[in-house]
């Protein structure tokens, strides 16, 4: 399929509107007879144009669609529409449009890929219809309806096959859009297998999980979520589902949005077969390119969960385990190491859901990988090839021309082997045009995406030797339920083709085939091992913690969120990363000593205060080193410390003075229990003056006895001068009796 693109502006030309009553059937979705000449529908007014889908600004495009996917059964007449988007600023002109017909089929793949293209125009045609497409306006697109009946000689005779159409006008030079019409083998058996994989994901995520409000926003009823869930009910499709979604879900317990714990629970009631992607949809190359010897999982989700949320009405919690927000304040990491790192479900409290659990997609194939396409060397499917899960190696889905037959262009059926790794091939061709087509609104420029696919896919069938196909609707969450089912069906109820499960698929005779190494990323492996890296820092660091799944857990998930498939392309990703890993810093630096001034040591012993700095909401366990530089002073090395969340704690350590003065550099490092260097070391000069105290105390006895003897003389002067100054005993009591002889007298 051809959309021709134009850079040459539009010409203002009269403006009126018409439109084909065969473009208004396929509208409906399905071939309706109409009584018109067998060149052309007649032509009725347009409604409103529609605004134009995205294209570059400054052009226009010309898109030749056939309805129904270009099936046309014997007997049956052949409708498509032509559109013409207009991303100028002024209207088109009139353009009188020509439909022409090949006679002679298509048969293999190169060819109708480069005919759908456009690389190929030597194949020949004739005129059957022409219409007149009317002026478009500015920033509008127009679509026109044609058909060619049944009964017109260029249909008559036709046997089974895919036949070339183009669509034309003049305007300088010619502008030309390809498709096809194809008309199924009645006879031929329906028999040929084929599997549709379907991705269930959410969008690009930098927290471990969705948090409630994006759930509610996601599960509502035209959120993502929703869309994709009403696409594949009552279709055969093989769900991939990213694990990471039922998962948050599960964690808020009965603080889940209404609308989300529907969606679950509609989601594990439908009979779709079913695999799990990696937790958050996670890249499972680049981390092996990353050097890991397999793909990292989930360790824990328990600090994303509340015991308030999972207890029964009336019930009373059984303890305080500290709840974290799905974005807890400090970035964590995992507490195992990161290249020998498996699922590891650490979840204890009997009232919290284990990991199992949370992670659980309902009944379906383990251990299927699907990594980004086009990502994948043979080191890479090695390793991947060679994990066993449940005693079962795993299997890897691949897009066919990453094998060399497929990129070739032969048809390469689902089931393949790989040296020693066990793989699914995906049809890249039929896949990339149904993902095309799942992302497009408009039903008529849907249809010549899904004409392109059921193309291919009728030769395919063709030449897969009775083998199985498998194709995919690839990754995106943003597209509606009717597109992605209308992409689903159009492969799983195609002519000549029976849906099939994935167990069906892997259990089907592999072919051997070889790959073709996908070119190298080393900008995204290099930051997925610096990612790694800090993930295996902070592991160590969070030994500081009595639960280190505090922080290990959800930096974890944080982790495999950011290697998810849906960023590779985005722009933003590397920004991400370093947004991450500045968090991360912050959370290593979020403990630590703070700094001290110089201290004078004036005693023999005594205890020296310094403080611990604890950013975290937790409290911490850590332990205190103490090394003099010199023998002046003795200090106790190990002191314990228990460290209060988010405040200072005041550590003290005991220490002797010999007797010498001196200065004495103290090196101070804070370690895990583990006995792992928390923050950077620590220097404080101490200046030892330990004669000091011996010293005073003489200076004080001096004092003292100096006082004392100074008293003891000023005492004996007193004493002595008290007794000089008594009078003789007779003078004494000669003077008191002259005193007292007056008042005797007056008394007489």
């Amino acid at each position: 399929m051809t959309v021709t693109t134009s850079g040459k502006p539009a010409r203002r030309g009269a403006l009126s509107a018409r439109f084909a009553a065969g473009f208004v059937a396929m509208l409906l979705g399905g071939s309706v007879a109409i009584a018109a000449p067998a060149v052309a529908a007649t032509p009725e007014p347009t409604p409103t144009p529609m605004p134009t889908p995205e294209i570059p600004p400054g052009t226009t495009a010309f898109t030749l669609s056939p309805v129904a996917s270009g099936i046309v059964y014997p007997g049956d007449s052949l409708t498509v529409s032509v559109t013409l988007q207009n991303a100028t600023s002024l209207p088109t002109d009139p353009v009188e449009v020509t439909l022409e017909l090949g006679d002679q089929p298509i048969t293999d793949r190169r060819s109708l890929t480069s005919w759908l293209d456009g690389s190929s125009t030597n194949l020949e045609t004739s005129p059957v219809a022409t219409t007149t497409l009317e002026s478009v306006q500015a920033q509008s697109e127009y679509s026109q309806g044609m058909l060619v009946d049944a009964d017109d000689s260029s249909m008559l005779d036709l046997a089974s096959g895919i036949y070339p159409l183009v669509a034309t006008y003049e305007d300088d030079e010619e502008v030309r859009s390809t498709s096809v019409m194809i008309i199924p083998n009645d006879s031929a058996d329906a028999g040929t297998a084929i599997g549709v994989i379907v991705p269930v994901t959410a969008p690009s995520l930098t927290g471990g999980l969705l948090t409630s409000n994006e759930l509610a926003e996601l599960t509502s009823a035209n959120g993502s979520l929703s869309n994709q869930l009403k696409a594949v009910e009552g279709t055969p499709a093989i769900l991939a589902i990213d694990p990471a979604i039922v998962a948050a879900i599960r964690v808020l317990g009965t603080a889940a949005p209404e609308s989300a714990v529907e969606w679950l629970n509609n989601l594990l009631a439908l009979p779709n077969s079913r695999f799990a992607l990696q937790f958050g949809d996670a890249d499972v190359a680049v981390q092996i390119e990353a050097g890991l010897s397999e793909p990292l999982a989930a360790t824990t989700l328990t600090p994303y969960m509340s015991e308030q949320d999972f207890l029964s009405q009336g019930e009373e919690p059984v303890s305080a385990t500290p709840s974290a927000t799905p974005t807890p304040t400090p970035t964590p990491t995992p507490t195992t190491d990161t290249d020998t790192d498996t699922d590891t479900d650490t979840d204890t409290d009997p009232l919290l859901p284990d990991l199992s659990a949370l992670l659980d997609i309902g009944a379906g194939s383990s251990g299927i990988y699907w990594p980004a396409p086009n990502s994948l060397d043979d080191d890479t499917l090695e390793t991947l090839g060679a994990v066993m899960i449940d005693d079962v190696a795993s299997v890897t889905l691949l897009s066919s021309d990453e094998t060399a037959a497929g990129a070739a262009g032969a048809t390469v059926g689902a089931r393949v082997g790989i040296d020693d790794a066990d793989a699914l091939a995906y049809d890249t061709e039929i896949s990339t045009a149904l993902h095309a087509a799942s992302l497009q609104d408009n039903s008529a420029l849907r249809s010549a995406e899904l004409t392109a696919a059921t193309a291919q896919l009728m030769l395919a069938g063709a030449n897969a030797g009775g083998a199985a196909l498998l194709v995919t609707v690839d990754r995106d969450s943003d597209r509606s339920s009717v597109a992605l089912r209308t992409a689903i069906l159009a492969a799983a109820e195609a002519p000549g083709f029976t849906a099939t499960d994935l167990t069906a698929l892997i259990d089907a005779s592999e072919r051997r085939m070889q790959l073709v190494e996908a070119e190298e990323e080393p900008e995204r492996v290099a930051e997925a091992k610096a990612l790694l890296e800090d993930e295996t820092e902070i592991n160590r660091f969070a030994s500081i913690l009595e639960d280190p799944t505090l922080l290990t857990g959800p930096e974890r998930a944080e982790l495999l969120q950011l290697l998810s498939v849906s960023w590779i392309g985005n722009r933003g990703w590397s920004r991400e990363v370093d947004a991450h890993r500045e968090q991360t810093d912050t959370t290593l630096d979020s403990v630590a000593l703070l700094p001290s001034s110089t201290i004078n040591l004036l005693g023999a012993g005594a205890g020296l205060g310094f403080w611990v700095r604890n950013d975290l909401p937790y409290p911490v366990e850590l332990v205190l080193y103490t090394s003099p530089d010199d023998l002046r002073l003795d200090v106790q090395r190990a002191t314990p410390v228990v460290a209060t969340a988010s405040s200072n704690t005041r550590v003290e350590v005991p220490v002797q003075a010999r007797v010498a003065n001196g200065e004495v550099t103290l090196t101070l490092q804070l370690r895990s229990r583990t006995n792992v260097a928390i923050g950077d070391a620590e220097y404080v000069q101490v200046n030892v003056r330990a004669e000091w105290e011996a010293f005073g105390i003489g200076a004080l006895a001096v004092v003292v006895g100096g006082l004392l003897i100074v008293g003891v003389i000023r005492t004996v002067q007193r004493t002595r001068a008290s007794a000089t100054n008594q009078p003789e005993p007779e003078a004494a009591a000669s003077e008191l009796a002259s005193d007292e002889a007056p008042d005797r007298k007056d008394d007489e």
